[in-house]
């Protein structure tokens, strides 16, 4: 599986600037685009939902119950399908299925872990309350082929399908 995300291209610690964040996003994508056009993965999953929603735990505990290989696997918060297009459009540049997996959490229950993250991993409450406010459910229009919804709290799954395929 080859993982993206954003904040693996700040460094260790985590340096946040805007000038670093774009720079990591470049990176993101460059990371994508090679592995659609080395033909690399057969499918890409977007996982996405608030900073603290436990995106990237779920990744790393319950994602081989819907993620099948060979794929990428893109974590950020992507709130709104803006946010999401960009990936959406590389993947179908090699006509590459994406799959929408939204980590549905509570705007309480992302601050709450976020809090208890490590200082170098903590995300400002303004930027989780900003990604809240923005935050849109996925829809096929997008051009996700499957979508699922996880509420962690239950660890509960909902699934749909696009029935256009």
């Amino acid at each position: 599986m080859i993982y993206i995300n954003p904040d693996s291209f700040l460094g260790q610690p985590r340096i946040w600037s805007p000038e670093r964040s774009k720079a990591a996003w470049e990176q993101c994508y460059l990371q994508l685009s090679a592995a659609v056009t080395e033909k690399a993965i057969e499918r890409l999953y977007v996982v996405f939902g608030l900073q603290g929603a436990g995106k990237t735990h779920w990744i790393r505990t319950s994602s081989k119950t819907i993620i099948r290989e060979p794929a990428a696997v893109f974590d950020a918060a992507l709130p709104a399908a803006r946010h999401r297009a960009r990936a959406i459009e590389v993947a179908g540049s090699g006509n590459v299925p994406v799959f929408a997996i939204w980590v549905d959490t509570p705007l309480n229950v992302a601050l709450a872990r976020n809090a208890s993250r490590p200082e170098d991993e903590r995300v400002p409450r303004e930027a989780i309350e900003s990604v809240a406010d923005l935050l849109e459910a996925p829809t096929f229009q997008e051009g996700f082929s499957e979508i699922y919804r996880i509420d962690p709290r239950g660890d509960r799954l909902s699934y749909a399908r696009d029935a256009r395929t």
